[in-house]
């Protein structure tokens, strides 16, 4: 007993079952809020998401005595598209119970397939981007689940670890508890005389989508272009989920905030659906979706993430730069605030070193709730597991 096999995801029956471990093997922990496995297939299904038409992949699943017990992801970046600063082979999507022999059988089948396609450093996890989900979860394991964020039990870093590999970067993101001067909505930067006629703020059109994407997607590669990991953010992408923003995002839930007459930063504030979902239990069909329709329209949401933003990158370091930034928290508070129930935003995530963002975000009031985990492991030295032997 106790055999461990690593299988390839090679078809429509193992993509599903790749979709569906995490809420199969992590049920009822604490922190975990169990995804819509259709919103996984459009994650990770290869003819709903562009980002596979960068890479070149392969996942694979792990059984332990016959039952689903992990998951992993590989990808090579193709030419043209490699990330700033990071390996183009990478991991993702790892995901295994408590058992040191899956965890390191998983990660054996996905180096194994990186150093045979030239890998000599491997960065992950990225699941399947560095502009979708990625990090491993390292501190706030019982915090309020977010979104389009991953999470994973406390063994799993150490185990990662206890096979060579070592921190990266770490990802931040905050916790901004909604106050009764926010409610106030007080005047804020954009009322003030040397700024009240060069700075605006309007919504997102949604029924000018297909504008509002081009110019989305500008600021956010400008803005992100620097940073360690940042690979660009296709037009393609953007659209193969602008669709669905119609039905989750409120109408005053996207903004741009304009500095004489020109787009400089946009935010895109998503309310927390893990509140109407938890007791789907991953499943949408046949008979969830008309409640998730009618529970979009009548929840109140205690909860909202920040999950896209961006500053160009001309302003950073400029005081209309700083202008632009607190306009921005600015908005994003209030927008929170006009909703009676909302209790709190996650912003994030933010590079550990972006110190032009964190330091204006703390400097409001917010505290770091979640840090996610990019490892790195030379493939090239010999393994944590074989020095110890």
């Amino acid at each position: 007993m106790n055999e461990i096999a690593i299988l390839p995801v090679t078809g429509l029956g193992t993509f599903l079952d790749f979709c569906k471990v995490p809420r199969l093997i992590y049920e009822g922990a604490k922190g975990f809020a169990p995804p819509l496995d259709a919103e996984r297939w459009t994650l990770h299904g290869a003819k709903l998401n562009p980002h596979f038409k960068l890479v070149d992949y392969q996942a694979w699943l792990a059984r332990k005595d016959g039952r689903l017990a992990g998951r992993i992801y590989a990808q090579v970046y193709k030419d043209g598209s490699i990330p700033n600063g990071a390996s183009r082979f990478q991991f993702g999507s790892l995901d295994s119970v408590e058992d040191e022999r899956v965890v390191d059988a998983l990660l054996a089948a996905a180096e194994s397939w990186l150093k045979e396609r030239g890998a000599r450093t491997i960065h992950g996890p990225f699941s399947p981007s560095v502009n979708a989900e990625c990090g491993m979860l390292v501190d706030g394991f019982t915090a309020v689940p977010m979104i389009f964020m991953p999470w994973n039990p406390p063994y799993l870093p150490a185990l990662v670890e206890r096979r060579g590999y070592r921190k990266a970067r770490d990802l931040i993101s905050y916790r901004y508890d909604v106050t009764a001067a926010d409610r106030a909505d007080q005047p804020g930067i954009i009322a003030r005389p040397e700024w009240r006629d060069r700075l605006k703020i309007r919504n997102i059109d949604l029924k000018a989508i297909k504008t509002e994407a081009a110019l989305i997607v500008d600021i956010f590669n400008d803005a992100w272009s620097e940073n360690w990991g940042f690979v660009p953010f296709t037009y393609d992408e953007f659209m193969s989920t602008a669709d669905a923003l119609k039905y989750v995002m409120p109408p005053d839930g996207g903004f741009i905030v304009e500095l004489d007459g020109a787009a400089q930063a946009f935010g895109i504030v998503l309310p927390n659906l893990h509140e109407i979902t938890a007791d789907f239990d991953g499943r949408l069909f046949p008979f969830g979706l008309p409640r998730l329709i009618a529970r979009i329209r009548d929840h109140r949401f205690q909860s909202g993430r920040l999950c896209l933003f961006g500053v160009r990158r001309a302003l950073h370091r400029k005081a209309a730069g700083g202008a632009v930034i607190l306009a921005f928290i600015e908005e994003c508070r209030r927008r929170s605030s006009r909703y009676a129930s909302m209790e709190h935003v996650e912003f994030g995530w933010v590079l550990e070193d972006n110190l032009g963002m964190r330091r204006p975000i703390e400097l409001f009031g917010a505290r770091i709730d979640k840090v996610h985990r990019i490892y790195e492991k030379d493939l090239s030295a010999p393994s944590a597991v074989t020095r110890a032997r």
